[in-house]
């Protein structure tokens, strides 16, 4: 039967999760083919943390050595491009025609791994310092600002819970609401009992130089000193490609799956970022490709 298929899987997305998943394909010798645009949403962070044996390392390095790893199956290929389309290949489980812009291949199954993209704070300079003194993952980079002056910037609904979280590197923290609001007074209260304040006027900017972040610049002009800023963003999938499959998606616009990393379309996968609970670590996504991996391999059984 795999033989009227180009491909047993072809892998969207070609991060920790993807490469998991095919390192693991490859090695149950199931032809895989990865398709990467090669723009992940971690490019502007210089160091990652708390991937076992890897910690410290640049995201784009470790993506480099997961497809390295990836050359010496010979029954893996993996090519950089844009896919534009997903369409089943006529009745139910009977395989997908992946259209991309170096061409079109068929496949049994297709397993979503691109992750998110993610919609940061309107602030003009916050891009100038994204990755190196200011950071939208807490559990990757707080470690390196512990006790020192830290912002919490952001307007969703989660923030105090967010700013109890951050209170483990330190205690010198300010929470700005961006003149919003999403912090309720009783979680207010909680926080100050922690040292922890909460500035609810309206943020304009950052500040910095060479050496890094230096404050926060708020709407009536002051500028409130930090060495270090977290930002809480919102996310977006990016899923245009898969309206073919007719994935179901939750409130939050993430792809429904069970416990397996199956979606509801039959032959179709997904894993990481773009399913519940969403933004992971990248040790976790990676385990999350190894999982789904093995449920494919037997799924193609």
């Amino acid at each position: 039967m795999s033989e009227q298929f180009d491909w047993d899987v072809v892998i969207v997305g070609g991060g920790p999760a993807g490469l998991s998943a095919a390192l693991n394909l490859a090695r149950a010798r199931r032809r895989t083919l990865v398709l990467d645009s090669n723009r992940p949403r971690n490019s502007a962070t210089f160091h990652s943390h708390g991937f076992l044996s890897r910690d410290g390392i640049s995201p784009l390095e470790l993506r480099k050595m997961g497809r390295e790893e990836l050359e010496q199956y010979p029954n893996v290929s993996f090519e950089r491009t844009i896919v534009e389309g997903i369409e089943p290949l006529g009745a139910v489980g009977a395989g997908f025609t992946v259209t991309h812009r170096g061409g079109a291949v068929t496949t049994r199954t297709v397993l979503i791994a691109t992750g998110l993209r993610e919609v940061l704070p309107k602030l003009p300079l916050l891009r100038a310092f994204y990755g190196t003194s200011i950071h939208s993952c807490m559990e990757c980079d707080g470690y390196e600002y512990a006790d020192k002056p830290i912002a919490l910037i952001g307007h969703t609904d989660d923030l105090a819970e967010r700013a109890l979280l951050l209170s483990q590197w330190s205690r010198d923290l300010i929470v700005f609401t961006q003149g919003v609001g999403h912090v309720s007074d009783a979680d207010e209260a909680m926080l100050a009992e922690r040292g922890i304040r909460v500035d609810r006027r309206e943020v304009a900017d950052v500040a910095g130089d060479r050496d890094g972040l230096t404050g926060v610049v708020l709407a009536d002009g002051e500028t409130i000193a930090r060495e270090a800023a977290f930002v809480r963003p919102d996310y977006e999938t990016a899923l245009d490609y898969a309206a073919g499959l007719q994935l179901t998606l939750d409130a939050e616009g993430l792809i429904v799956v069970d416990a397996a990393g199956r979606t509801t379309t039959a032959g179709a996968y997904a894993i990481g970022d773009a399913t519940p609970p969403g933004p992971q670590q990248l040790i976790v996504a990676a385990g999350d490709g190894a999982e789904v991996a093995a449920v494919i391999n037997r799924d193609l059984l």
